[in-house]
């Protein structure tokens, strides 16, 4: 049977359409391959100048208007205080294997006393504590001796992630810097974002717009705040005690903040290491320190998170975790607010439905704001 002219004209437009829809593909394929590096770098500044944008709109009114210079000071002031912090630490963990090296020459251990009698009555593990703990006090290079498996395996887990944070400051310095170019125009940014999601959602796009926007401030100050508060006061108090490894400490506890797990598992430990190398004054005065810190979030919480924005723990958990395996430290907190916006986004339009369905139209405005 001789092909019509009308089956001819469909292969011609379905092959034209297969090779439009492959160049495209392509090119999408292509264009994620070179940004995939900078998303997660994009995604966070991008967070940043959504949050701090109120702050900023505030000092630029009390500088006469001038916002660049403005968010010039702002990046500069957010990089110095990421990368000083690093260098103190950096002259800190110097210094302590400076001492470790002199105790190595000399066969001591100057910062390690001998094990309290409480520490070998811990269940199971105490009485081998107990000895690995006097060895090293009276014979240091003996212990590590005994402990070399282990102690090079947390030798090299140590460097993996002193190498991870240090990767995690120069990318938040990195986001810091373009959040500053996106403070100077925001408004250039809301009408892009405001336009894609009128693409998307139509007539409720800009609506879930600025959902977006309360929801990340709603996490950003009453979840990471919250979390960044409670580890500058826990470093303050590792600082004040001279406890080592003050900022690697202090990490942990934002980690613990952000995932929605009390401080005081990190606090804690800490805590009973300083009964057994300080006076039992400042000790328990550390201790009731740390349980403070630990509780502060629900003082904290209700005076921060935003008004309107009531987001499952367990989401900015889920969120946390996942970013943080799949992009690191950055991941860590943009997980939790991209999860968080998500959710928010998702319960809007079901709200919405649900207003349809019983025959209202309005939109669940008191979210929105």
């Amino acid at each position: 049977m001789k092909p019509t002219e009308s089956d001819k004209a469909f292969v011609r437009n379905a092959i034209d359409a297969a090779v439009k829809i492959f160049l495209i593909s392509l090119l999408v394929v292509m264009s994620y391959k070179i940004i995939q590096p900078f998303v997660m770098l994009v995604l966070w500044a991008i967070i940043i100048a959504v949050a701090f944008s109120p702050l900023i709109d505030k000092i630029t009114k009390m500088c006469g208007g001038k916002r660049k210079l403005v968010c010039i000071g702002f990046g500069v002031a957010a990089v110095a205080v990421l990368i000083l912090p690093v260098f103190t630490l950096a002259e800190s963990s110097v210094q302590v294997v400076q001492n470790v090296a002199g105790d190595l020459k000399q066969n001591e251990a100057h910062f390690l006393k001998e094990a309290p009698s409480r520490v070998e009555e811990i269940p199971v593990v105490g009485k081998k504590v107990s000895e690995i703990w006097n060895l090293a006090a009276t014979d240091f290079k003996a212990a590590l001796k005994a402990t070399a498996p282990l102690a090079q395996d947390a030798a090299t887990k140590l460097v993996a992630t002193i190498g991870s944070g240090l990767s995690g400051v120069l990318h938040f310095a990195i986001s810091f810097i373009i959040a500053a170019v996106l403070l100077i125009s925001p408004e250039k940014g809301f009408s892009v974002t405001r336009k894609i999601a009128r693409s998307f959602a139509g007539e409720r796009g800009e609506e879930f717009t600025k959902l977006t926007i309360a929801t990340i401030r709603g996490v950003m100050t009453g979840v990471i705040g919250v979390a960044v508060i409670q580890a500058v006061l826990a470093t303050i108090g590792l600082l004040v005690m001279g406890i080592p490894a003050a900022g690697v400490w202090g990490v942990l506890v934002l980690i613990c903040a952000i995932v929605q797990l009390p401080p005081i598992l990190v606090l804690g430990p800490i805590a009973g290491y300083a009964f057994t190398q300080y006076d039992t004054v400042p000790a328990v005065i550390f201790l009731v320190y740390s349980f403070i810190v630990s509780a502060s979030d629900g003082v904290l919480k209700p005076i921060l998170m935003a008004r309107g924005v009531d987001t499952p723990m367990l989401v900015i958990l889920l969120g946390a975790i996942g970013g943080m395996i799949m992009s690191g430290i950055v991941g860590l907190f943009v997980g939790a607010v991209v999860l968080s916006i998500t959710y928010a986004i998702f319960m809007a339009w079901v709200n919405e439905k649900e207003l349809h369905l019983s025959g209202t139209t309005e939109f669940d405005e008191g979210v929105a704001e």
